[in-house]
């Protein structure tokens, strides 16, 4: 980028002799005047003066001095700026919405995967609050702040959003029982064990597969009660009301009140990440990565 015979000056001038400037930089003081020598013929201007006291810089020396600092500062500065261009091309960062209710921890328990099959993928988690209106508006603007979102969907659900979801595996449908409630001390639960008590349940129209359960409810004498929106508001409301709610697997840490209880049912739900309509090639390379490795752990 640069003269290496700038540095050499800018050491001579430095340290104030041939053979300090030598000590500075590993070489001889031979080829230290050779360097000066070769500055001056090149530039065609004196920049010391040789005198009995030792070197002086000339008025020439000294502007030349102020400027090839500059130089050599830009260019190391130029050369970073290049580094990190390219590594912003050659990086590619994941930037992963993250709540209470869509935590990201089961991708990192596979991201030593991942960065074996693509060592250039980064990740960045963005955290957001899980609420009726961000569930919609982060779905449907991925790919501008938030590339990803893992998450339970049906095919409505992904039309009503407007994205795409990369399908991993299907959830379990669990109870989460308050630690107050009677059936909190029961290992497994079976609707005889739910008749004429009350239920909390996602709404309606949520998701398919869990409007089927609903229907299984109804029809055994279960009393449902919706709910608007998987979040902390709702696993508060079954603590206060002394309620079980439906929850998945994976929410066993989501409310320390609320114990997670299985079913004798085999009712489950779509699991996956979401990402955008038109995804950027890494993301696109994430995804596949993700499936195939999910694929080979599932067996």
């Amino acid at each position: 980028m640069y003269n290496l015979q700038l540095l050499t000056f800018i050491s001579v001038a430095e340290q104030g002799s041939f053979s300090k400037a030598a000590d500075a930089l590993f070489i001889s003081p031979t080829a230290v005047m050779k360097q000066i020598n070769a500055l001056e013929e090149r530039l065609g201007i004196s920049v010391f003066s040789r005198t009995n006291q030792g070197l002086e810089l000339t008025e020439a020396g000294k502007s030349l001095l102020e400027d090839a600092k500059y130089i050599i500062d830009y260019s190391f500065k130029a050369v970073e700026k290049a580094k990190k261009i390219e590594d912003q091309e050659k990086y590619q960062t994941i930037r992963i919405g993250t709540s209470i209710m869509t935590p990201a921890k089961f991708l990192l328990d596979v991201w030593n995967d991942i960065h074996q099959k693509n060592p250039f993928l980064k990740l960045e988690l963005i955290p957001f609050d899980n609420n009726t209106v961000n569930s919609v508006e982060i779905l449907k603007n991925l790919g501008k702040h938030i590339d990803i979102v893992a998450g339970l969907y049906d095919e409505e659900f992904l039309k009503e959003r407007q994205c795409n979801a990369a399908f991993l595996y299907n959830k379990k449908l669990l109870f989460a029982i308050p630690v107050t409630h009677e059936l909190h001390s029961k290992t497994e639960i079976t609707m005889q064990d739910l008749k004429n008590k009350r239920v909390l349940l996602i709404h309606k129209n949520w998701n398919k597969f869990i409007d089927a359960l609903r229907e299984d409810l109804i029809r055994n004498n279960v009393i449902v009660e919706d709910f608007d929106l998987f979040n902390i508001v709702a696993f508060n409301q079954a603590v206060k009301e002394n309620i079980p709610i439906i929850t998945v697997e994976g929410w066993e840490d989501v409310h320390p009140l609320l114990k997670i209880v299985p079913s004798n049912w085999e009712y489950r739900i779509p699991f996956g990440i979401f990402y955008s309509l038109q995804p950027e090639k890494h993301i696109k390379n994430f995804i596949e990565i993700l499936q195939e490795i999910t694929t080979v752990e599932l067996g």
